[in-house]
């Protein structure tokens, strides 16, 4: 296989062993296990970390103590860049299939050439789009209450959603936290009925239902959450340090209908237990997958990322002609 070229040395219509589409922890695993089994590798994305970048602390990931993103979004990149692999800011918009290669079309750089592709997209969190949102996000606001729960010991949080990620989430939050507020748009919830029946029991859970978040107010942190009863139109503020929305995400499906990749009911992309997509020789990893929904960690989408190189490796030692 060839030698990994510098990203000063990308050119477009040069060809790859892989070219993973995505910046994500999925994407990092994918490029630091496809350069270690020596594949010419590119990866094109556009924002670095991707939904890690919407975290603060990071607690749950072995080895790395209390780290900020931040600071392991840069050393996913070190560690990536070691291995020279070149990384391309820019959005994948298409890949086609032409021979026994894809050609991978980007927004501005340019066609790029791959034997095969992995497809590590993530996917969106479902933002309230309220005031003091954006504001306090890692600063009380936070996306995932199973990273960040034990930040919030002895506090009071609010939890939003009417799903099993939010009612996992308030059962999780309620071991931590002094009071849980279960603020949910509607009377009943989506999630599973055993699950509601055991927050329900939680002492220090209060159901705030047909009501909907109206602006989160602080000062260098959360401090309250304005609350409005959609059938009465009361407001209310509920003093509180942090706020869990768990409103759901929204799958890549039109990435994934361009690009003719199967998907599950809800938009995922379909794979199987090697990260193979229903396109051959196109991987997919991470969050943007239909594996694991309900448990989205950055160990699951690195272990993801490391399969699919894995994968792709072992799809281009099949190929007739293929040499090392």
């Amino acid at each position: 296989m060839s030698l990994i070229p510098r990203a000063s040395n990308v050119r477009p219509g040069d060809k790859f062993d892989t070219i993973i589409v995505g910046l994500g922890p999925a994407a990092y695993s994918a490029a630091l296990y496809a350069a270690r089994y020596m594949l010419k590798t590119l990866v094109i994305g556009e924002t670095p970390g991707g939904q890690l970048t919407e975290a603060g602390e990071v607690d749950d990931y072995l080895g790395l103590i209390g780290v900020q993103a931040s600071e392991m979004i840069k050393l996913f990149n070190a560690h990536v860049e070691k291995y020279s692999v070149p990384i391309l800011m820019d959005r994948v918009e298409s890949f086609k299939r032409e021979g026994e290669e894809y050609i991978v079309k980007t927004k501005r750089k340019g066609e790029y050439r791959a034997s095969t592709i992995i497809v590590a997209v993530g996917t969106k969190r479902r933002k309230l789009n309220v005031p003091g949102e954006n504001e306090f996000l890692g600063r009380g606001v936070s996306y995932c209450s199973v990273c960040d729960a034990p930040l919030f010991k002895n506090r009071p949080v609010v939890v939003v959603g009417g799903g099993n990620s939010a009612l996992d989430g308030a059962e999780l939050l309620s071991r931590y936290a002094t009071k849980v507020y279960l603020v949910h748009r509607r009377e009943e919830f989506r999630a599973q009925p055993i699950i509601v029946k055991l927050v329900k029991e939680k002492p220090n859970v209060e159901f705030i239902l047909n009501s909907r978040v109206k602006e989160i107010r602080g000062d260098k942190l959360v401090r309250k959450v304005v609350v409005e009863n959609l059938k009465t139109g009361e407001v209310r503020e509920i003093e509180a340090n942090g706020i869990f929305v768990e409103i759901g995400f929204e799958p890549p499906k039109d990435f994934a209908e361009v690009n003719d990749l199967e998907t599950d009911e809800q938009g995922y992309i379909r794979v199987d237990e090697w990260t193979r997509t229903n396109l051959p020789g196109v991987f997919a990893a991470g969050d943007c997958t239909n594996m694991w929904i309900g448990f989205r960690q950055v160990a699951t989408s690195t272990a993801m990322g490391a399969v699919a190189a894995h994968s792709a490796y072992n799809y281009l030692n099949e190929r007739k002609g293929f040499r090392g």
